[in-house]
């Protein structure tokens, strides 16, 4: 782990068993027996549900949404200090809206507008900022239109690319 004025970094040897874009929603152990016998006798958590909180916390405080970056040899996951929305650039923005949807999916939720100028902490006025980061968003087929809703944009949805 490395500590920085305005991050903080952390890395962990080897690939993930699961997709880094699917950490929110996905679990696999490598080994599930001793996962299984760890969970039983109380030494660890649910089935992965550590990321989802760390990225809960991030909305809270309403801090730039973490990256998870896997390179075959190695993950790395940087937590970034706060910045203010207008300082963040595409990529951060949609990464938080990407990791938004996810985690509001996973919670039987669905993203909206309203929810992620709340996560951004941003006043009615400021309605353009969201949907510029829900429109690269779509772009980026990172988020896609809840097709329950329909085409209103007016009371749009929105779901993970991977989401039934």
């Amino acid at each position: 782990m490395d500590i920085y004025s305005n991050r903080i970094d952390i890395s962990n040897p080897g690939q993930p068993v699961v997709k880094p874009e699917r950490f929110i929603d996905g679990y696999k152990s490598r080994n599930e027996h001793l996962a299984d016998l760890m969970r039983r006798m109380g030494i660890c958590e649910e089935k992965g549900c550590g990321i989802d909180r760390v990225v809960q916390t991030v909305e809270a405080y309403q801090l730039p949404a973490p990256s998870f970056v896997s390179d075959g040899m190695r993950t790395q996951v940087t937590i970034f200090g706060p910045k203010k929305v207008e300082d963040m650039d595409r990529a951060d923005r949609v990464r938080a809206c990407y990791q938004h949807c996810c985690l509001k999916y996973v919670m039987s939720e669905r993203m909206t507008n309203q929810s992620l100028r709340l996560r951004f902490g941003l006043a009615v006025a400021k309605t353009a900022i969201v949907s510029q980061a829900i429109s690269a968003t779509v772009y980026e087929q990172l988020v896609k239109l809840d097709e329950k809703v329909g085409a209103s944009r007016r009371f749009a949805r929105y779901v993970p690319f991977w989401a039934q």
